[in-house]
């Protein structure tokens, strides 16, 4: 231990003596683990919002949709496709819920609009506000609670009155914060006027949708005012252990009202949630390994310029190193002394990557709303790394170091 204290000393003096050298180095080895270390953050904060965005449903729930999902997996990689199927009438969605005998909640929703905008007096949002008509089961299934406000009653959605949920964001925006001034208060979606009788809670945005900026109105007005036929049939069931069968089955019974013929592939997409995410997840996985060839490359890059410094150092401290020798110094000793020197500014490079790294990839959590990430995992590898990094730089010039002979250091002009 005392030995070790003793040459971390003489590695800290000499990385004090040559600043400018040092701290070239460090930088070169910090872009190198900020390229891997912020990537692979980034990507962790993507996969978090990927699981946010679908678990948003319920992991007890599964849709139904028109979106035809294919994945295809080739040379070690996952492709998913997504392609507009045939768009699933009211009267299927309708014929669906009122026959599907397995025992589950299933409720009916509609995107009527992704590109609205919101006005009350002066202010409006952009145009880019999504209007969805829902019906009595949706809140439910979709784990949708209010700040503010109430649900629609049954006389609205069955007369499909012109009352409305406005998200939170939009809320926030046009009653400047003050969500609770909403209430009764009348908009205009698009070309449109609705009374708002609710405002649900903040979610965030996400990488699928951002429920914030969403305005859900009845189903039936929905239907008369933007018309159109994409319904979304949303199924949940009160064990998560029986969704699998739920799924089956309500594929099975889907069929039936689709009438697709025996052996033809499905017009739908059956889509539970965590399974989805998990193919998602598969995909974004490929960037990481294209991350982790980007820093191994920067880190040869750095293993070649400490090399080089440490050569150098070598050849300016012959003197040095022949009076140590002289003295009695040991070669191991030596070595040991250029080796230690070599991995702390290693790991001072990797240190300052690790920190920049995990600050620019949370930036993207910004954009997607989710929590400080930190990839310890990462973490770990990036120390190993520098560490190695300092291990195979240095190694051949304290080799070359202890290898001196006393008599030749101590000529050396």
């Amino acid at each position: 231990m005392t030995r070790f204290l003793f040459n971390l000393s003489l590695a800290f003096r000499a990385v004090r003596n040559n600043k400018l050298r040092s701290i070239l180095t460090i930088t070169i080895i910090g872009i190198g683990i900020t390229a891997l270390v912020g990537i692979l953050t980034a990507i962790e904060v993507m996969k978090a919002s990927v699981y946010s965005s679908f678990s948003s449903m319920g992991a007890n729930s599964f849709q139904i949709t028109s979106d035809i999902i294919k994945q295809k997996r080739g040379r070690g990689h996952l492709n998913i496709s997504i392609t507009e199927g045939k768009n699933i009438r009211f009267e299927e969605a309708k014929a669906f819920k009122e026959r599907y005998q397995f025992p589950a909640v299933v409720g009916l929703s509609m995107s009527a609009s992704e590109i609205a905008t919101a006005r009350y007096g002066s202010r409006k949002t952009n145009p880019n506000i999504a209007v969805m008509g829902i019906d009595e089961s949706y809140l439910r299934i979709a784990d949708t609670k209010l700040d503010a406000g109430r649900s629609f009653s049954a006389y609205e959605l069955q007369n499909g009155s012109y009352a409305c949920i406005l998200g939170n964001g939009i809320a926030s925006k046009l009653f400047k914060g003050k969500i609770n001034q909403a209430i009764g208060e009348i908009v205009s979606v698009g070309d449109v006027k609705y009374r708002v009788i609710g405002v649900s809670e903040a979610k965030g945005g996400s990488m699928i949708a951002n429920t914030d900026n969403t305005v859900l109105v009845p189903l039936g007005n929905a239907r008369a005012v933007y018309g159109g036929e994409k319904f979304v049939i949303n199924v949940m069931v009160a064990d998560v252990g029986q969704r699998g069968i739920a799924a089956e089955e309500a594929e099975g019974l889907f069929r039936t009202i689709r009438k697709v013929p025996v052996g033809k592939t499905n017009d739908f997409t059956i889509n539970q949630n965590d399974s989805l995410a998990e193919m998602l997840y598969e995909s974004i996985s490929v960037i990481s390994w294209a991350a982790v060839i980007i820093g191994l490359i920067t880190l040869l890059g750095s293993v070649i310029g400490l090399m080089n410094i440490m050569l150098v150092s070598v050849a300016e401290r012959t003197r040095e190193i022949g009076v140590n020798k002289a003295l009695g110094a040991r070669s191991s000793v030596i070595k040991q002394q250029f080796l230690t020197e070599s991995v702390l500014i290693s790991l001072f490079g990797g240190l300052l990557g690790i920190v920049l790294g995990i600050l620019i990839g949370n930036l993207v959590g910004l954009a997607f709303d989710t929590g400080f990430i930190i990839p310890w995992i990462w973490i770990f590898v990036g120390v190993s790394l520098c560490a190695l990094v300092g291990i195979l730089s240095g190694i051949y010039p304290a080799i070359k170091a202890s290898k001196l002979d006393p008599i030749v250091a101590l000529r050396y002009e």
